[in-house]
């Protein structure tokens, strides 16, 4: 299809926008180079750990790298959908979303390699809750977007990507396993890692709560099939939870389920809350409204 104008040469861009703020907001915060990252002592920290606790901790780990390759690998048709639709500003934004993941593929691949030695085969730990989410779920949310990007077919990728898979897995994941680190005074190195991506995800979840909420505002009929998919979805992510737990006789590092399980599930219903806004907002509302989130780096 030939061009037949280019925002920044006639209306310029929105500056103002949510997705340009958070485009801003990734320049400055989101150049970290996972190479660079200390792992000299986590090495050492993870000799001195007992058989159960690195198990646990390769376990999640082996959740964590798999999400992440997920998303790089399934990213582009959500990239692409936008891209076509004519939203520069937030295609600008969505071009960090990629570089961002990879980083995140990056890091963990590290982490397997140079800290746990690990052999690189660790499907064991993808259990089958986590394989309905991540091998099914995400990726059928996404390509789907490739024949048909229809407004209900990209609020389901996104509350898919952005609201089930980050903003509930993965950020429970990772708000547990920091929690275990910094408890313990435990690498250091992989801690600061997870530091700087859970910024990068703050602005995902973000970018995400502002399409979503575009969408309601534009066709309210979206928001019945959003809060029907994410609690269908949910059960997934809590199944998630249950099966790391069912794994241990003795869960390691005294866990309880209660951490786990308490944590996703605000965090569901935060995000559902925010979105339930949308439906008393209007499109121009949302297109000048920075949430919650987007305040996160």
């Amino acid at each position: 299809m030939a061009h037949t104008d280019f925002i920044t040469t006639s209306r310029g861009l929105r500056r103002n926008s949510p997705p340009m703020r958070l485009f801003e907001k990734a320049k400055q915060f989101g150049i970290w180079n996972p190479s660079l990252i200390d792992l000299s002592r986590d090495r050492h920290d993870w000799e001195q750990l007992r058989d159960e606790e690195r198990d646990l901790l390769l376990r999640l780990t082996a959740l964590f790298q798999a999400g992440e390759e997920a998303v790089t690998l399934d990213l582009l048709p959500l990239i692409g959908a936008v891209a076509r639709d004519g939203r520069l500003e937030e295609e600008l934004y969505l071009t960090t979303f990629l570089f961002e993941e990879a980083k995140h593929t990056d890091f963990f691949a590290r982490f397997i390699n140079e800290v746990a030695r690990a052999h690189p085969d660790l499907s064991r730990y993808h259990t089958p809750s986590y394989r309905a989410l991540i091998y099914e779920a995400l990726p059928a949310a996404m390509h789907r977007l490739e024949q048909d990007p229809s407004p209900f077919n990209l609020a389901e990728a996104s509350l898919t990507y952005n609201m089930i898979v980050e903003g509930v897995l993965a950020e429970t994941g990772y708000h547990g396993y920091f929690t275990i680190l910094d408890t313990h005074n435990l690498m250091p190195g992989v801690r600061e890692g997870i530091r700087l991506l859970k910024q990068d995800e703050s602005r995902h979840i973000a970018y995400g709560i502002y399409l979503l909420s575009r969408l309601i505002a534009t066709d309210q009929r979206i928001w019945d099939h959003i809060v029907e998919r994410m609690n269908e979805l949910l059960l997934h992510a809590m199944g998630v939870i249950d099966e790391i737990f069912a794994s241990y006789d003795e869960m390691p590092f005294g866990l309880q389920v209660e951490m786990f399980s308490n944590f996703a599930l605000n965090q569901f219903q935060r995000r559902l809350n925010r979105l339930e806004m949308a439906c008393q907002q209007s499109l121009a509302e949302i297109e000048g409204l920075a949430t919650d989130d987007e305040e996160a780096v």
